[in-house]
């Protein structure tokens, strides 16, 4: 059984937490939680609800789940792979960042432990990682999300979300540039940059769409194992429209896979 602790108690993480109870997660025990004040928690399970850093950091997890923004990654990331917790990262954008990646990268070789990156909003990971073995062309991520998505964002500075009429491209570049402008909305092409060709030479289109309702994430790679195109389109989450139901599905499908007998799509 894996003894598993989250970090951040939001709309991906209430998520999680759900399905850990309902057993969807494979054979997973759920330890604790890290939030600010644990006294915001007292209809919860309260003595789930940790907000001593340093108490959560010595229960011995096997497993420590980030889902409360970049800031937690810089924080806790070193801490959490130090402990000898493997760390499961929902905010890979940060990693966008090459002395964080380092110091994280470090630290798990010392302490025998890993960084996990789910695969989150996008599909095909294993393909692109598989494909770099070989040279590769071009590897492009074009991201559409409607404007309720992109609210409190720095797309309200580039149009009127009340107004657009129809698709506006409000960023296009490399993936290195989009983690930093869009923390919430494009952790994915962080994701994609890390299984691929990386931060500098990922491709990005990003687009404000009022024509579409779900999250839609479209994934092109070309090389020597010939191409791949694959278009996901998420239903956005009712708490966070930022994100979809399916980043807290693939987290804990990860942990399911760490005590599978049976593994798929490495």
């Amino acid at each position: 059984m894996l003894n598993t602790g989250l970090i951040g108690y939001g709309a991906i993480g209430q998520d999680i937490v759900k399905y850990i109870n309902e057993g969807k997660a494979g054979d997973v025990l759920l330890k604790a939680v890290l939030v600010r004040r644990k006294d915001q928690y007292e209809s919860h399970i309260n003595d789930l609800f940790y907000d001593n850093e340093e108490a959560f950091f010595e229960l011995g997890l096997d497993v420590i789940i980030e889902t409360a923004g970049h800031e937690a990654v810089y924080k806790y990331g070193k801490t959490s792979l130090s402990s000898g917790s493997d760390f499961v990262i929902a905010s890979v954008g940060a990693l966008a960042d090459d002395s964080l990646l380092a110091e994280l990268e470090t630290a798990a070789k010392h302490h025998n432990s890993r960084i996990i990156i789910p695969s989150a909003a996008i599909a095909g990971l294993d393909r692109v990682a598989a494909s770099m073995l070989q040279s590769v062309d071009e590897v492009k991520l074009v991201t559409r999300k409607p404007p309720s998505a992109w609210r409190g964002t720095i797309a309200e500075e580039k149009i009127d979300l009340n107004t657009v009429k129809e698709p506006f491209c409000i960023y296009s570049g490399v993936a290195r540039e989009s983690s930093k402008l869009f923390p919430e909305s494009t952790n994915v092409s962080a994701t994609l940059s890390l299984a691929g060709v990386g931060f500098d030479k990922t491709k990005v289109e990003v687009y404000v769409d009022p024509t579409i309702t779900r999250n839609t994430h479209q994934i092109i790679v070309k090389g020597y194992f010939g191409e791949m195109d694959v278009k996901v389109q998420n239903i956005p989450s009712a708490t966070n429209p930022k994100s979809g139901y399916i980043v807290a599905m693939s987290i804990c499908n990860a942990l399911k896979s760490r005590t599978s007998s049976i593994v798929i799509g490495v």
